[in-house]
């Protein structure tokens, strides 16, 4: 189906939408195509003619997800690591199931892929001309993918209850010891 089609948008917006709340309901992803398309009220063979498996249309998912609460990044600094770590906290069990199935590598990937460019605006405006170019993009590349393990790491831990802020200023902590700006201007 051609992507411009409203029709196809509806429908990924729908079986994104399902995905989230039963992979969320039930802590995993281990969810049927069959309950999937139920959910969004589509059939299976549509959702086969939009995503090769149901793990590509999980991770989808949580990529249009990502990208429709933290992109374009509407703060800067502390209050964008805060709004990030609000974010991963209140679909926690949504990218928990992810994280512990199938599809975490390529989950894992598909964010960084997603976030890094972000990542990397940020570090041309701490670092400046201090750090040449091909440098910035891989020190963008390894902030994502260091953030993304402590997110990671704090999503998958056996805390009931997540503190955003907590997770906020400990990545706060790290990129200022890592040379970025005090933890006052961040």
């Amino acid at each position: 189906m051609d992507s411009r089609d409203p029709r196809a948008a509806r429908s990924r917006a729908a079986l994104y939408a399902a995905a989230v709340r039963l992979v969320s309901g039930r802590g995993s992803a281990s969810v049927p195509v069959t309950d999937l398309a139920e959910a969004a009220g589509v059939s299976r063979q549509l959702v086969y003619l939009h995503f090769a498996d149901r793990d590509a249309l999980l991770v989808a998912a949580a990529l249009d997800l990502a990208r429709r609460e933290l992109l374009p990044a509407r703060e800067t600094g502390r209050a964008a690591v805060l709004a990030t770590a609000r974010h991963f906290a209140a679909h926690r069990a949504f990218y928990r199931a992810l994280l512990t199935g199938p599809c975490a590598f390529a989950l894992t990937t598909a964010l960084g892929e997603l976030l890094a460019p972000v990542n990397r605006h940020a570090v041309r405006a701490l670092f400046g001309d201090r750090v040449p170019a091909g440098t910035a993009d891989d020190l963008a590349v390894f902030l994502t993918g260091g953030a993304g393990a402590v997110i990671n790491a704090w999503l998958l831990g056996a805390e009931e209850t997540l503190d955003p802020e907590d997770l906020a200023d400990r990545l706060v902590r790290i990129l200022h010891t890592l040379g970025g700006p005090s933890e006052e201007d961040a």
